[in-house]
């Protein structure tokens, strides 16, 4: 009989399994099963509920927590960690990582993981959680968050709250006395578009993102440089990433994203992020032959340091063998591309002109896939 795969689906920060039925790997669980099953591989999908802003050590933990609750005594572990996502499934495999759960079943659990793939994971760091750790930063991204759960639930904001944001982006050094106040409002009409249930749910998950906030802080370039100065590939692992670059915001993307007032006011925000997080010094190895070559068939170069998916620099997702890359934004790997036609359907993170499609999606997956079921080396 062929032996039972078990794969877990880590998000990344603000990521979260689930509320009131919103996924945040949209159709990733039913692809990967479309892919296992056409292979002739039995396999159990589990998304990991994580704290969405707790410090990586705590989220390593709760890894752990997750897959000893579900995995049962036999088959291989499979980890996917999408951007925080990622470091949280290095290091809950570094031999002998102090997670603060009992070793010995940390060490058990951790030896029958076969493959870690980081999808458009900051391995190297983001310049923009320096950003984001400041008080403006928290008070943003609490907005943003809410607004891509609603871009996930219903396709795009209300044009009046994604005009305001794009005002806010463009303004922010005429805001310093309102900075707070005219976010908060934005916070509160875009929760009250949500119905009561949904509202309790997503105030729960920002109060837990408040009470425990600690990853921004760890995620910066100096910060992940000491994380990576405490942490080992396992042997015996294989490692493999996907890399997005999404294209440089000018006026090539917001020709190409046509007139809508919605698209353009979201682009906005998208060239304040991208802004954000490039990096302005070259902190990143030199890509192996293998990386630089399939960095070169994908790009038709290697990605300089201010190149990045909206948040995370595009030299900075590397991390072993290169199982994909292509132009797309953070979220666009997760489902989150513009395909509402699709069943279920499927609705931009923001417009960025980067032209991710259903094709690039299964492609994307596939490669992983065909990666987690290699037989070991």
């Amino acid at each position: 009989m062929a032996e039972l795969h078990h794969v877990y689906l880590i998000p990344g920060l603000f990521g979260f399994a689930e509320i009131g039925g919103i996924r945040y790997f949209h159709h990733v669980r039913e692809l990967l099963e479309e892919w296992f099953e056409a292979a002739d591989a039995p396999v159990v999908i589990r998304d990991i509920p994580i704290s969405p802003a707790a410090s990586i050590r705590r989220r390593a933990a709760r890894v752990f927590e997750s897959i000893q609750s579900s995995v049962g005594d036999e088959g291989p572990i499979h980890l996917i960690g999408h951007s925080t996502g990622g470091l949280d499934a290095r290091l809950f495999v570094t031999p002998n990582a102090a997670l603060d759960v009992d070793p010995v079943e940390l060490k058990a659990l951790s030896s029958r993981v076969r493959t870690v793939v980081t999808v458009a994971t900051p391995n190297y760091g983001a310049p923009i959680a320096a950003f984001f750790s400041s008080a403006m930063g928290a008070q943003l991204l609490k907005v943003i968050a809410v607004a891509t759960i609603y871009t996930m639930e219903y396709g795009k904001l209300p044009l009046s709250a994604m005009v305001r944001i794009g005002r806010v982006v463009t303004r922010l050094d005429d805001l310093i006395g309102l900075r707070r106040s005219v976010l908060d409002q934005l916070y509160d009409k875009l929760l009250d578009e949500f119905d009561e249930d949904r509202q309790r749910k997503i105030q729960a998950y920002l109060q837990s993102v408040g009470d425990d906030n600690d990853a921004l802080g760890q995620l910066t370039p100096g910060g992940i440089d000491l994380l990576n100065a405490a942490t080992e590939d396992r042997p015996g692992v294989r490692y493999g990433s996907v890399v997005m670059r999404s294209r440089k915001p000018g006026w090539t993307t917001m020709r190409s994203i046509g007139l809508d007032p919605y698209r353009q006011a979201s682009h906005l925000l998208y060239r304040f992020l991208y802004g954000l997080g490039g990096d302005k010094v070259s902190r990143y190895p030199t890509p192996s032959p293998e990386q630089a070559s399939a960095l070169v068939d994908a790009y038709g170069e290697v990605p300089m340091a201010d190149q990045n998916d909206g948040i995370v620099p595009t030299r900075s997702q590397l991390w072993g063998e290169l199982l994909y890359a292509a132009e797309g934004d953070h979220l666009d790997v997760c489902g989150h591309f513009y395909d509402p036609d699709r069943d279920p359907p499927h609705y931009d993170w923001l417009a960025t002109g980067t032209g991710f499609d259903r094709p690039m999606f299964d492609s994307l997956w596939s490669s992983v896939t065909d990666f987690m079921l290699r037989p070991p080396d």
